[in-house]
């Protein structure tokens, strides 16, 4: 999966999980409680879930890694159900202050990125990057759920609404990683050909390092081969390149080539078992 097709699915993902969260807000509306703010908190909790739930398993379906998917999905449902705060903070703008649709964005920006948060604990992208992609997705869908709202009817507008909110977090979080990564893994042949493994967080010097393998309980970065190792490989960071290490029996190629231990290089091929990746980086 290219990180165009990447960005695509989170959109797709989002976009369904804001469908979900309008229905169970359209269920539940505003007035449940005589609390106006606490019926905002609650709601927003369970958008928050919805949304946050559906965007954190996209990695992990991806990349056909279901610990991943469970993991990244409850944290991003938890971490999203914080975003409930955004929605109040917007209301009490909206309300109190005269902010209009632009307190209401704001609200919706914070809302985003907490689950953006949620994706960068998750993720294998620097914290923030995610954080301020799910920010710009929070606060543009946000005005766009507004803008439907206004221009549409009632219940027709918030679903609209709901479904670009979603889908604008989630592209916006997947595009602002892209865009900024420095290095990523280009699977270029196996089950997951096309799909690309992006490695910021690990690049710092005494940053956590990264295992390759087949087994998704040993390896973050996990390549379904039967050839692979369940932990065939490790990557470890310097702040300036990475440096591999074989932990296998059947050996890690570089370039053709066996290797014990080896720094990268950018445009370097990688083989384990019967797949093979290209290394990239910007500097």
């Amino acid at each position: 999966m290219s990180r165009r097709m990447r960005t695509y699915f989170y959109a797709v993902l989002g976009a369904l999980g804001g469908l979900f969260a309008w229905q169970v807000s359209n269920v539940l509306g505003l007035s449940f409680t005589g609390a106006f703010y606490i019926n905002v908190l609650v709601v927003g909790a369970l958008v928050g879930v919805l949304i946050g739930l559906f965007i954190g398993i996209t990695e992990g379906a991806l990349t056909l890694n279901p610990v991943l998917a469970v993991k990244a999905g409850l944290v991003g449902g938890l971490v999203g159900a914080a975003g409930g705060l955004g929605l109040v903070l917007g209301e009490f703008l909206f309300q109190k202050v005269g902010a209009g649709v632009l307190g209401r964005a704001l609200g919706w920006g914070v809302f985003g990125a907490m689950i953006g948060l949620a994706e960068g604990f998750v993720g294998r992208s620097e914290i923030w990057k995610p954080t301020l992609g799910g920010f710009i997705g929070g606060a543009l869908g946000g005005a766009l759920l507004e803008l439907a709202r206004v221009q549409l009817n009632l219940v027709t507008g918030k679903a609209v609404g709901m479904v670009v909110l979603g889908a604008a977090i989630g592209l916006f979080i997947s595009l602002i990683v892209v865009t900024l990564s420095r290095a990523w893994l280009e699977v270029t042949s196996g089950k997951l050909k096309g799909t690309e493994f992006i490695l910021d967080k690990f690049m710092h010097a005494g940053g956590p390092a990264i295992a390759i393998g087949s087994s998704p309980l040993k390896s973050e970065i996990v390549l379904p081969d039967p050839d692979i190792a369940p932990q065939h490989a490790m990557l470890t960071g310097d702040g300036a390149q990475f440096t591999v290490k074989d932990m296998s029996l059947s050996g890690t190629f570089i370039n053709n080539k066996k290797i014990e231990r080896a720094q990268l290089v950018n445009g370097q091929k990688i083989r384990m078992g019967n797949t093979e990746m290209v290394y990239h980086e910007k500097r």
